[in-house]
């Protein structure tokens, strides 16, 4: 008589019930990261001018890439419009500059003052708002409510994605 010999499950049976185990608790765990909301992010340069036209503040005569000045590292980062509004008449000349992140925001910021130096014609009266990773500049004096509807605008832009 023979000794019964033992035989172990096949490799495949004993990874499928792990697999099976996995899979469900990642499915479980990506259900729970769904019901999360996203982290927001920046607008682009249209969430800008849809919070400020809410705001009262027009936007027209768009061009992307125009920096007022020679620097290559602002190019790509900077739009000019013409902007009026509320107390703000007659439109005036605006560029703003924005950026990747928080880093390159505040890499930038003593570039951009330089640059505008090339197109402010009275230095006195330069105006600039910003809201990490947005900067606008150009020629003042901007009227006061103008002033803070797109300080505010660009505020309500970088924190929630407009």
């Amino acid at each position: 008589m023979r000794a019964p010999v033992l035989r172990t499950p096949r490799l495949g049976a004993r990874v499928a019930p792990v697999v099976l185990v996995a899979v469900v608790a990642l499915g479980a765990a990506g259900c729970g990261a769904a019901t999360r909301p996203p982290s927001p992010t920046p607008a682009d340069f249209p969430g800008i001018t849809r919070v400020l036209g809410v705001l009262g503040v027009s936007v027209s005569h768009i061009v992307s890439g125009d920096a007022g000045c020679p620097d290559a590292r602002l190019a790509p980062t900077a739009i000019s419009f013409t902007a009026g509004g509320l107390d703000q008449a007659p439109p005036v000349a605006v560029r703003v500059y924005i950026f990747r992140d928080a880093d390159a925001f505040t890499r930038n910021l003593d570039a951009i003052d330089a640059c505008a130096r090339s197109f402010v014609t009275d230095p006195a009266t330069y105006e600039k708002v910003q809201a990490s990773p947005f900067v606008a500049v150009g020629q003042g004096p901007w009227a006061p409510e103008f002033r803070a509807a797109l300080s505010k605008g660009l505020a309500q832009a970088a924190t929630t994605g407009g």
